[in-house]
């Protein structure tokens, strides 16, 4: 309880109110959800929070590059674990999981029995994030050459900048299928999914949450990841189709 209420007062009291400013590299399948938890990070400390959405390897390489963000969420270790040397030491923490998803347009009459069927002729073109570097295409890859599939289907791939780009390629038309993220399909508008993989056959898709060497907010980093892991936050990211990693109470 009494760390619990002192969570709640560090994260009222804020350190800088709304000339303050807390910048947020999060990967682009967050973007709507951490639209919602910045919005209620705002309101209890005053300062506002700027967010760069992207791919996680392209965030990474901005970060690398000397981008001076305060807090990085990325949708894999392995562009967490690149940027290493700029994460504050003991700050990263395991937020989030997801599951990989077959999304088609929302007129496609059947539900695939599995991802095998994106071997079907019907199937011509599959849009995944790029299998090299992308953290959904490279889960993607690793399903499908687990399930002996993917040289099968390497043909119809169309690799993309990021998962959203995959998303928008079956929206638009310009692909019958993406291989994408689970909470990515709910967000879409002209896209079903087809297929979700079940948690236990698929990837360990993880997304980690670290504070920054060269952000200039340390103490709003250190709130912010503290919301992150917090409770109200849990239940925005459930909402939204994630599985929370970490939590921590807060007062009500």
């Amino acid at each position: 309880m009494l760390r619990a209420a002192l969570v709640a007062a560090i994260l009222v009291a804020g350190t800088g109110g709304a000339d303050r400013e807390l910048s947020v590299s999060a990967a682009a399948s967050l973007s709507d959800v951490l639209r919602q938890v910045a919005a209620l990070y705002e309101t209890r400390t005053g300062e506002r929070v700027l967010l760069n959405v992207a791919a996680s390897n392209t965030l990474a390489r901005q970060i690398a590059a000397g981008a001076a963000a305060d807090v990085f969420i990325s949708a894999d270790e392995a562009q967490m674990d690149a940027v290493a040397q700029h994460v504050v030491p003991g700050s990263r923490v395991d937020l989030l999981s997801n599951q990989l998803a077959i999304a088609v347009p929302d007129d496609r009459p059947h539900p695939f029995p599995s991802a095998r069927a994106l071997t079907d002729a019907a199937v011509r073109r599959i849009a995944v994030g790029d299998p090299a570097a992308v953290p959904a295409g490279v889960y993607a890859k690793a399903y499908l050459e687990r399930l002996g599939i993917w040289s099968a289907i390497a043909p119809k791939v169309v690799p993309v900048g990021s998962v959203r780009l995959a998303l928008a390629a079956v929206e638009n038309g310009a692909a019958d299928a993406a291989l994408v993220y689970r909470t990515d399909v709910v967000t879409a508008r002209r896209a079903r999914a087809a297929f979700v993989v079940p948690a236990g056959e698929g990837p360990r898709i993880v997304y980690p949450a670290a504070a920054l060497r060269r952000g200039a907010n340390q103490e709003g980093a250190r709130r912010f990841l503290d919301l992150l892991r917090s409770s109200e936050a849990a239940a925005i990211f459930e909402r939204a189709g994630f599985t929370p990693l970490h939590r921590q109470a807060t007062a009500r």
